[in-house]
């Protein structure tokens, strides 16, 4: 089952006899909340989700946005209306940064047909689909039981090694991996051995994933084919969940560095590298 699904797929799918669970994962780092953007426009039945508080554990020493506590997910997921065997459509704003992260741990935690609306809200209103502003009704909880281990991680050692042995890629922009600027955490640089494979190189003007030929001919050219050790990481684990969902759609799937480089940076001791690879 392909990972993305369009606006008239999902409109199709909503209207089919299994129609799946809406989860709005609307996100922004800074500027508007994600809850504002929902209760501003969202899918008719749509559910939010918090990338911040449902989706990850408060910033620590796991990082900006560790993984959430799984019994605390479980419950999230459960009150959302999700089972074992729910088919979910995660969506965002059209930046696909929410909904990559979304699914991502949907997926990370067993849930097996998950999949993300190609564009956001963005593409759904362009393709002339409604948008409300209502509360959505509660579900019928669920009763999926979380079976963490479906995708593979990295921690800070299990990284370095990919770094070392096979293909680590850093999802920031160049100027955060060179270390020449760093606007969100304490340090600047990358871990050593890591290759930059900036958001922007593989996502268009529109935010949308690039296809899947210009994507495979992009991480090919940063030896994705090249190594079975590919691993992906970022600035906290939300746009190396996007990376993922792009390699997903070459038939790569990365282990990702979930802390990502603001776990890496809370240990002094862990070595840090400036300047292009």
């Amino acid at each position: 089952m392909t990972t993305l699904i369009t606006p008239d797929g999902l409109h199709a799918a909503l209207a089919g006899e299994r129609p799946p669970l809406l989860l709005d994962a609307q996100y922004n780092l800074t500027g508007t909340p994600g809850r504002e953007l929902y209760a501003a426009a969202h899918l008719a039945g749509a559910l939010f989700v918090d990338v911040d508080l449902d989706l990850a554990d408060p910033p620590g020493p796991g990082g900006r946005h560790p993984l959430p506590d799984m019994t605390r997910l479980q419950g999230t997921l459960r009150r959302l209306g999700i089972s074992d065997n729910s088919p979910v459509v995660v969506y965002d704003q059209g930046s696909g940064m929410g909904s990559a992260r979304a699914w991502w741990l949907l997926t990370y935690v067993g849930l097996a047909d998950v999949r993300v609306l190609d564009g956001g809200l963005a593409a759904w209103t362009s393709a002339g689909y409604a948008v409300t502003d209502a509360p959505s009704r509660p579900p019928v909880p669920g009763g999926v039981t979380v079976r963490p281990g479906a995708l593979p991680v990295l921690d800070a050692a299990a990284a370095a090694e990919v770094a070392r042995r096979g293909i680590l890629l850093d999802a920031r922009a160049a100027g955060r991996f060179e270390g020449r600027t760093e606007p969100i955490d304490a340090v600047a640089g990358h871990i050593p051995g890591a290759r930059n494979a900036p958001l922007d190189e593989f996502t268009g003007a529109d935010g949308r994933l690039l296809d899947k030929e210009r994507l495979h001919a992009y991480f090919a050219s940063k030896g994705v084919f090249d190594s079975a050790a590919v691993g992906a990481y970022c600035g906290s684990g939300i746009t190396a969940a996007r990376m993922a969902l792009a390699l997903r759609q070459i038939g790569v799937t990365p282990a990702v560095y979930v802390g990502s480089w603001s776990e890496w940076i809370t240990d002094p001791d862990r070595p840090v590298a400036t300047g292009a690879e």
